[in-house]
């Protein structure tokens, strides 16, 4: 689902003339397209939990577990990388090289692992209640760091840590992957008899979260001296987790509703986002339709989405399938050598 919706986010920030932009279309799809890092951080979560928890379910010591922890973390590094340079690449000789250091979400989900790698040492049990409160510390601690002269500092490490309208600061995005990894080792926790329940409990507990987190932030006083909602306010932080929670929850219930027994448009995207986030940021913001860029109405980039989740649909099913596609394109195409007949035939 945060596929589905990052893509129709990214037309419209690219695509979408800026006339239009302070009308209910523009709002409503920037707001729900604000959701998807938040829920690809908190996923990604869930699984570094399920790492550490498998390590320590295989025996394996405190520092082969934070080295396991420190390898997952390097290859998101690593693809963030290739995926910056590859961007370069093609929209070289233009494309300026700072780029190449823009700190997007794959490098903010690499950095904040390397630094929550030492919760590998602990229990599953102690990390829910470790890593909530980490989340808690790292989303309330965002408008200070923001207050923060950091003046000083290279522009590309202060983007790994200050909160930033362009980068994926470790303040405050880093705080949904810590709540991803208390979540998904509650998850571990939990019997499967009981994870029904245990589903219920954390719609509640979202529902209950967004709740108290919008009537905080209307509010007419703060405990922050200065503190942009949009930036920094561990209120958002709090309102996205909320709806995170209910998301993960009905998509449970909507799996075990029969979901699993047949073929699905938002699990096959969802299995593939990788390369779907890769292809679709050069078809949106690359150099490819550039003519079109902030020109379109809004039906125009309603149609431009559904062209490009149709294209999107194709390479994941192109991407899984691949031996199956492989295995007809040689019956299909590569003429096989006929055997030599015998010279007496």
């Amino acid at each position: 689902m945060a596929a589905l919706i990052m893509l129709q986010g990214h037309t419209f920030n690219s695509f979408l003339r800026t006339d239009l932009r302070n009308q209910g279309p523009y709002t409503l799809s920037q707001f729900m397209g604000g959701l998807p890092p938040a829920i690809f951080l908190f996923l990604t979560g869930i699984t570094f939990a399920f790492l550490m928890d498998s390590q320590d379910r295989k025996g394996a010591g405190g520092w082969e577990r934070v080295w396991a922890a420190l390898k997952r973390a390097r290859y998101l590094f690593i693809i963030a990388f290739l995926f910056r340079i590859q961007l370069y690449v093609f929209g070289f000789p233009t494309s300026p090289a700072d780029q190449l250091l823009k700190v997007d979400i794959l490098n903010c989900m690499g950095f904040a692992m390397v630094i929550f790698a030492p919760m590998a040492v602990f229990n599953t049990r102690e990390r829910i209640r470790l890593c909530t409160i980490l989340g808690l510390t790292v989303a309330g601690l965002a408008p200070f760091v923001s207050m923060i002269d950091s003046s000083g500092v290279p522009w590309f490490l202060r983007a790994y840590v200050v909160p930033d309208y362009n980068y994926f600061g470790f303040f405050p995005w880093a705080s949904f992957l810590a709540f991803g990894m208390a979540a998904g080792s509650a998850l571990r926790v939990v019997k499967a008899d009981d994870m029904q329940r245990a589903m219920l409990w954390m719609m509640g507990v979202g529902l209950g979260t967004a709740a108290l987190a919008h009537y905080f932030s209307s509010l007419p006083y703060s405990i922050y001296p200065k503190s942009e909602y949009w930036l920094n306010s561990p209120a958002l932080i709090l309102v996205k987790l909320g709806i995170v929670l209910c998301m993960l929850a009905l998509a449970y219930l909507w799996v075990n509703m029969g979901a699993s027994q047949r073929w699905s448009l938002v699990r096959q995207i969802g299995t593939t986002s990788l390369i779907i986030y890769w292809v679709h940021i050069e078809l949106v913001y690359g150099r490819w339709f550039g003519i079109w860029k902030e020109a379109m109405t809004v039906s125009q980039v309603v149609v431009y989405t559904v062209i490009l989740i149709a294209l999107m649909i194709v390479i994941s099913i192109a991407q899984t399938r691949f031996d199956e596609i492989k295995t007809w394109f040689r019956r299909a195409v590569v003429v096989e050598p006929q055997p030599r007949r015998a010279s007496g035939d």
